[in-house]
């Protein structure tokens, strides 16, 4: 399945005054990277890639829509797979990018 092309233009179009974001594929998908950390990313499996704080991870998995990423069977902590119909409205998708961005930019700059 190709990525969802709407969806990552609407991100593309939420981090387009965000410094430091660049744009890559990566998992079949199209990531969105904050100083070279991948933030999120419309994936190729459908809706969005998400990382976030370990910590936050399960409180944010409760939510409808949303469940942790699993990668070759191996739940995969930090990261957060978000159904489309969970960002429908550009407040909706605004804030769960915001997550991703918040916590990409608190980790350490990759070259």
């Amino acid at each position: 399945m190709a990525y969802d092309e709407a969806l990552a233009q609407r991100i593309s179009e939420l981090l387009a005054t965000e410094r430091g974001v660049a744009e890559k594929r990566m998992f079949g998908g199209l990531a969105f990277l904050v100083k070279g950390n991948m933030a999120v990313a419309a994936s190729g499996q459908g809706g969005m890639l998400l990382r976030v704080d370990p910590d936050d991870g399960a409180r944010y998995a409760e939510a409808v829509g949303v469940e942790p990423m699993v990668m070759r069977g191996k739940r995969m902590v930090g990261w957060l797979r978000v159904d489309t119909e969970v960002l429908r409205t550009k407040r909706d998708l605004e804030r769960w990018v915001s997550r991703g961005v918040t916590y990409a930019k608190s980790l350490p700059a990759k070259r």
